[in-house]
């Protein structure tokens, strides 16, 4: 006989009273307990990007060379943001985001990494909690929430200043889930209103949000259930079913759908506005240039190569360069690993639902960057796995339990291996976050580990000529020419060093070069102009000035340039507009360019 049921009910009352009091109280102290270790681990694997400089990949589009964020939050500013397609985006949050940034730290680059480390733990932390609230488990949704804030593939998207975008807009994925939850709890349109401002907002920041309401009803499946109201002739969320009004499993889903109109509406405008931006930018790549069936080979082979990177995130780089033909047992092999993975997924699927959430939350998620429409000329990035990454890790983590169900010894297997796996990508994470540092450190181990990668030997003699160590620079770039002989852009830098340098005959000939491949470049016609106007050329400086303000009518250095010429040929009244223009677009280098100028004199 028990000992409890010898001691009476009164006593055995008391004592699942505290058992049930201490079990409580251990669950209270868990969530916060978890909370601080996300942060600190995440701290300990990032905390080297206080120390990074600024990089010359796009962080001058987007903080170093932008006037407008530098100004911060003012009113110009402000409605600059809203009204651009500046860096082929329409993102205002994320420019909003770098002008509070420069308002409250200036230039500082550690601040500005620290702010984009802290909205990735912001990220962990949510995912942590609003997938205990959905789930129930908390071991499970932690273990998630780590591999999310500690995983390799992530650095990208963290040390990256220029891609505080992805960082931001997470932050607001998983505020729309968070308010979908509570929305589905009770639906009324106060919470349905909340949810479409968080995904609205979450748009203004990144685009690639545009996936949401399908995520929406993939949860709709699993783990909330809501697809499953009727279809079981119970009542598993009375509210649910009495908003949705259905009672058969085609009506139920059918319902689902149509409650997310709304959101398939932000979707399309988003899609719509970011296309029309992208192309007017000219980063929306033809056909010509990358053919369909290339494409399509290359989309199969890097969601196949995403997963690989996932499971061993090794040689990871910034940019992958797009490979010119992809070796056929290649695409033959990634086709049968996913459509052999999709059938297994269908098949277990019916009996664990997290395995078909999972997977189409990954392949669904990576759908606007997956490059069926390219963007650039990267044929995959570490930064688009941010959110895809999170249906891999729901897979694994509720699957590898039930597989391994009946072993005795699971739980001690999987103490150890969660703790290896974390140990191992902190240290990997540490590694691959020191690669960020500068620009030089970057693209030297970017081209460490890619070959022919165009792009990184650009960028890296770009980043050593402005350091002046223009005979680094010089092969690396010549290097570049010989992978994209037909490049402008590095022509011109080629010639910007030898105008340092002084060899302005030989500048001029690169600058005449670049134009000849691209007339209307026109940072190469104000830096030919400066060339002939150093030559006392003044006619002829004035010709390229003028085309370069025609061709680009905020380019502030060709206005300074051109009044400075008018003010030579004695034209005041001329130069005095150019001069106005200038102090209109950006009054400091207006102040700068004018002080330089007077020592030179």
């Amino acid at each position: 006989m028990s000992i409890l049921v010898m001691l009476g009910p009164k006593f055995r009352d008391m004592v699942v009273s505290k058992k049930v009091k201490v079990l409580s109280w251990r669950h209270d102290f868990l969530t916060p307990f978890i909370g601080l270790l996300l942060i600190a681990v995440t701290l300990v694997a990032y905390w080297g990007v206080q120390n990074h400089e600024f990089i010359n990949y796009d962080d001058g589009l987007y903080v170093t060379e932008n006037y407008r964020v530098q100004a911060g939050l003012t009113m110009k500013s402000v409605t600059w943001a809203f009204t651009s397609t500046h860096a082929s985006n329409w993102h205002p949050l994320t420019w909003l985001s770098h002008m509070v940034d420069c308002q409250l730290f200036g230039l500082n680059p550690g601040y500005h990494h620290l702010t984009s480390l802290l909205l990735h733990i912001a990220n962990a932390l949510m995912l942590f909690l609003v997938l205990k609230r959905m789930t129930g488990s908390v071991w499970k949704s932690s273990f998630i929430a780590a591999l999310f804030a500690l995983h390799p593939l992530h650095v990208e998207s963290v040390a990256w200043v220029a891609e505080r975008k992805d960082v931001l807009s997470t932050f607001f994925w998983i505020l729309t889930i968070w308010a979908y939850v509570y929305y589905t709890q009770r639906p009324n349109l106060a919470r349905y209103l909340l949810v479409v401002l968080s995904f609205s907002l979450g748009l203004m920041s990144k685009p690639m949000l545009v996936t949401m309401p399908f995520i929406l009803l993939l949860l709709d499946d699993w783990p909330l259930g809501r697809s499953r109201v009727g279809r079981l002739g119970c009542d598993l969320n009375s509210q649910t079913a009495h908003s949705l009004n259905f009672r058969k499993p085609q009506s139920v889903w059918a319902g689902l759908v149509l409650e997310k109109v709304p959101l398939f509406g932000l979707a399309a405008a988003s899609s719509a506005l970011t296309f029309f931006a992208q192309q007017q930018g000219g980063a929306v790549r033809s056909l010509e240039v990358f053919p369909i069936e290339t494409r399509i080979s290359n989309v199969l082979v890097s969601y196949v190569s995403y997963i690989g990177k996932m499971l061993w995130p090794y040689r990871l780089a910034l940019p992958y360069p797009y490979p010119e033909m992809l070796p056929m047992w290649q695409v033959a092999g990634a086709s049968l690993f996913l459509v052999s993975v999709s059938i297994l997924v269908i098949h277990y699927g019916k009996r664990h639902s997290y395995l078909r959430v999972g997977w189409l939350w990954y392949l669904g998620t990576l759908v606007p960057v997956i490059g069926l429409v390219q963007i650039g000329s990267q044929a995959m990035a570490d930064r688009y796995t941010y959110i895809p990454l999170i249906g891999l890790f729901i897979m694994m983590v509720w699957g590898i339990p039930d597989i391994l169900a009946g072993w005795r010894y699971r739980r001690v297997l999987f103490v150890i291996s969660a703790a290896v796996l974390f140990l191992s990508f902190i240290m990997i994470t540490r590694d691959q976050v020191r690669h960020w540092c500068n620009s030089i450190t970057l693209f030297k181990h970017t081209l460490n580990v890619t070959t022919n990668n165009f792009t990184a030997y650009c960028q890296l003699g770009l980043a050593l000529s402005g350091q002046g160590r223009f005979q680094e620079a010089i092969p690396i770039l010549s290097v570049a020419l010989q992978l994209r002989p037909s490049h402008p852009e590095t022509y011109n830098h080629l010639g910007v060093i030898s105008a340092q340098e002084g060899k302005t005959q030989e500048a001029s000939a690169y600058f005449s070069k670049a134009l000849r491949i691209k007339a209307d470049y026109a940072e190469a016609h104000s830096n030919l102009g400066a060339i002939l106007l150093q030559q006392g050329k003044i006619q002829e400086a004035i010709e390229h000035f003028t085309e370069a303000v025609r061709i680009n009518p905020n380019f502030p250095v060709a206005h300074f340039f051109l009044g400075f010429a008018y003010l030579l040929i004695g034209d005041q009244n001329s130069a005095l507009e150019e001069y106005k223009i200038l102090v209109q677009i950006n009054p400091n280098l207006a102040k700068q360019l004018s002080e330089k100028m007077i020592r030179k004199r």
